[in-house]
């Protein structure tokens, strides 16, 4: 089983690029921003002695600019790992936006039916498994947590390499919930679409209807700026399932010690890899069906 990843909890990672690159196509009306993160400093919200990293505060005030900076009507917040099981940052804001936010929280088996009743009124629509960096829950959690959050008709979303994808499939299609697949299941690019990862996570999309996000192409390459194989990773994923891709900045881009994207240009990656109709399933028709916002606006 692969370990999460470690990095020393004490350094800072840098915040995001403040500049947003001007969109290079119209935005439709609607769009959505389906994976960014708020963060405290810790001094209101506890910080999970777990992490493996600790990035600088991402506040309510820079992800809503973010937002509208990059033409975004609606987002979804997920719940960072440094934050471990203290949701109440990402459930504040979410309380602030009804109709303009949703959420993706990190839970346990101790979260109590009434617990997760409240945090669904405030906008939660997922819980999240992620193994790649401390103080996230592990897989084997994954069964449990599927029981828990049907009632509310929540997703599951994961976090996890491709390489674990093949090994886990038979577990994956047997779960009732609906799962998304953070990062385009965050393969190495250089290992290419006939990986047996990318392949295991084709078949999950393909012929067991569940998600993917097409999202934080500087994590697979980090070597590249061109993002080629992303695109052709990006490309397939949105051939195969055009209904259930997902587009997320990953703002403000956590735990990257050798670059920092920027949010702009991560969005304008969109115009450059999809088409006008593909742009609009993917920024509207899809965050509507999947997290229920409104999709009269797109």
């Amino acid at each position: 089983m692969q370990q999460p990843r470690q990095y020393h909890r004490g350094v800072l990672c840098p915040g995001p690029e403040p500049w947003i690159e001007p969109a290079n196509f119209s935005v439709p009306d609607g769009a959505c921003d389906c994976h960014a993160h708020v963060i405290d400093d810790g001094k209101r919200f506890s910080l999970s002695s777990k992490r493996s990293y600790t990035p600088p505060p991402a506040s309510e005030d820079d992800y809503l600019t973010m937002l509208d900076a990059t033409g975004m009507s609606y987002g979804v917040l997920v719940q960072v790992s440094i934050h471990g099981l203290d949701n109440r940052f990402m459930l504040e804001v979410l309380s602030h936006h009804p109709e303009r936010l949703r959420g993706v929280a990190v839970i346990d088996a101790g979260f109590t039916p009434t617990k997760l009743a409240t945090m669904h009124e405030l906008g939660v629509r997922g819980a999240r498994v992620n193994v790649l960096f401390g103080g996230g829950v592990a897989l084997d959690q994954m069964e449990t947590l599927a029981t828990l959050i049907a009632p509310y008709g929540w997703h599951l979303q994961l976090l996890l390499s491709a390489e674990q994808l093949p090994a886990l499939l038979p577990r994956l299609v047997r779960l009732k919930t609906p799962l998304v697949i953070d990062h385009m299941g965050h393969p190495a690019a250089v290992a290419g679409v006939k990986s047996e990862g990318f392949q295991a996570l084709c078949r999950l999309i393909g012929d067991h209807g569940h998600w993917v996000k097409l999202s934080a192409p500087y994590r697979l390459e980090p070597e590249h700026d061109d993002y080629a194989a992303s695109r052709t990773m990006a490309q397939q994923l949105a051939a195969i399932a055009p209904e259930r891709v997902l587009y997320g900045s990953d703002w403000p881009h956590v735990a990257i010690p050798y670059q920092r994207p920027n949010t702009g240009h991560m969005r304008n990656l969109v115009g450059e890899w999809f088409d006008e109709a593909q742009i609009q399933r993917l920024l509207v028709g899809n965050p509507a069906t999947l997290y229920g916002f409104d999709s009269d606006a797109g």
